[in-house]
């Protein structure tokens, strides 16, 4: 499985929230593009970044940041945060962001969804944000009752490349992954996952690998590697 190291910004800046919260920010690092050469001099293939100024606020703040850290390295980009008309997923693609990942929007307004991933196949995946077990839009600020798995069957006849599930009640506490929550998205959704939330010791990621999915493609690493609870490059040689 990919072992995906996380960047989110807010202001220009490298952050970490606690439960998506906005507010709860601790700053990491000033240069996002430094952070992101760091991972990559790690061996990670792939970086996962966030505009959480986007997220907020519904449309990006940070692409400056973002085009940056995709021109410093050649480890693949992914962007999510405020992603909500054409436009926007164009620009990103120019500038050579591998996967945009669509939150809000995918939820709702399934016309846009349609229309992306019939123009650039392969490069669309959804955040999938759960809150109490329930989906979580708006920069995690409001959840809709929806049957998750009819949803994931949706996504994957649209043409959604793949889906990333965060756990929001265990992102950025350093608590462990909810295995349980983990299980229980694979078994309703028939799309490729990466999963974060939670994640605080190489045993998480033991427990993520034991699952054995063959869905199971990927997880996201925030505030363990910031924090050093976790070695980027010896976890890339030991689960990757």
């Amino acid at each position: 499985m990919f072992i995906i190291p996380a960047i989110d910004l807010k202001n220009g800046n490298c952050v970490r929230l606690l439960k998506g919260e906005e507010g709860t920010e601790t700053v990491f690092s000033t240069s996002p593009s430094d952070t992101a050469k760091k991972w990559e001099q790690c061996g990670a293939e792939w970086i996962h970044v966030v505009d959480l100024d986007g997220a907020f606020r519904g449309n990006p703040r940070n692409f400056e940041a973002v085009e940056a850290i995709v021109r410093s390295v050649s480890s693949n980009v992914q962007v999510g945060g405020g992603i909500r008309n054409i436009a926007t997923v164009e620009k990103y693609l120019e500038v050579g962001i591998e996967r945009v990942i669509i939150g809000t929007s995918a939820f709702t307004d399934r016309a846009f969804l349609e229309d992306i991933c019939g123009r650039f196949p392969g490069k669309i995946a959804v955040g999938v944000d759960t809150k109490g077990g329930k989906i979580a839009l708006r920069g995690w600020k409001e959840t809709i009752d929806t049957s998750i798995a009819q949803t994931m069957l949706e996504f994957r006849d649209i043409g959604v490349s793949l889906v990333i599930h965060t756990n929001v009640d265990r992102d950025g506490t350093m608590e462990g992954i909810d295995t349980a929550s983990v299980k229980g998205f694979l078994s309703m959704c028939p799309l490729p996952v990466i999963v974060s939330g939670g994640i605080a010791s190489p045993s998480d990621l033991s427990e993520i690998e034991s699952i054995g999915d063959d869905n199971l493609l990927g997880a996201i690493l925030g505030k363990s590697l910031y924090s050093g609870s976790i070695d980027l490059e010896n976890s890339i040689r030991r689960f990757q």
